[in-house]
């Protein structure tokens, strides 16, 4: 018996051990192309990073699709802040955290509320929809906590994203839910309507 239980101890030791992937698992929302973005944003805090018509944009983590913007409806005459967007969609990471991005061209197929994404999947292609047409094309990404539907100037973006994008682009695994749970509450799930 003792003999026979040396030699389950010393195979245990050659068995190997799986290792934890550590979960959830972020990427840079753009792939295949080259993109820059600034550390700022006009009013509000956003990034919005710039590329080509048509650079693939991801989902960053995996989870659920929240929104779909597919009709760009935007007009200069009434100049919705709803609608200025243009094509988008923003999905609730298993994280807990909203992730938006605007201005697309295109929503990829299948896309629609409701649809589990995994991390990296294609959401959309990069534009110039809504109040972005004829400037430089961009994808405006917005990091927030959900809301209910409608409550358009939380998901366009609360907390800057640049830090954890600029981590995601140099292939390192960072959260922001516990920044974004701290900002929801200080100022509230529906915080007052300011800028455009």
């Amino acid at each position: 018996m003792r003999k026979r239980l040396g030699v389950l101890l010393a195979l245990s030791f050659l068995a190997p051990i799986p290792f934890a992937q550590a979960a959830p698992v972020y990427v840079f929302p753009i792939v295949g192309c080259n993109v820059h973005y600034a550390h700022s944003h006009h009013d509000y805090p956003a990034t919005d990073i710039l590329g080509k018509i048509g650079c693939k944009f991801v989902a960053v983590t995996s989870g659920v699709v929240d929104e779909v913007t597919s009709v760009d409806k935007f007009s200069w005459k009434t100049d919705l802040g709803s609608q200025r967007g243009g094509l988008s969609v923003s999905i609730v990471g298993d994280d807990g955290v909203r992730y938006y991005g605007s201005h697309l061209s295109k929503i990829a197929a299948g896309i629609k509320p409701g649809v589990r994404v995994k991390v990296g999947q294609l959401l959309g292609l990069l534009g110039d929809s809504g109040d972005a047409k004829g400037t430089a094309p961009h994808v405006h990404f917005g990091i927030s906590w959900p809301t209910p539907k409608g409550i358009w100037w939380v998901r366009r973006g609360e907390l800057y994203p640049w830090r954890y994008l600029d981590l995601w682009r140099a292939g390192k695994d960072a959260s922001p839910a516990k920044s974004v749970a701290a900002l929801e509450a200080k100022v509230g799930t529906v915080p007052k309507h300011v800028g455009y």
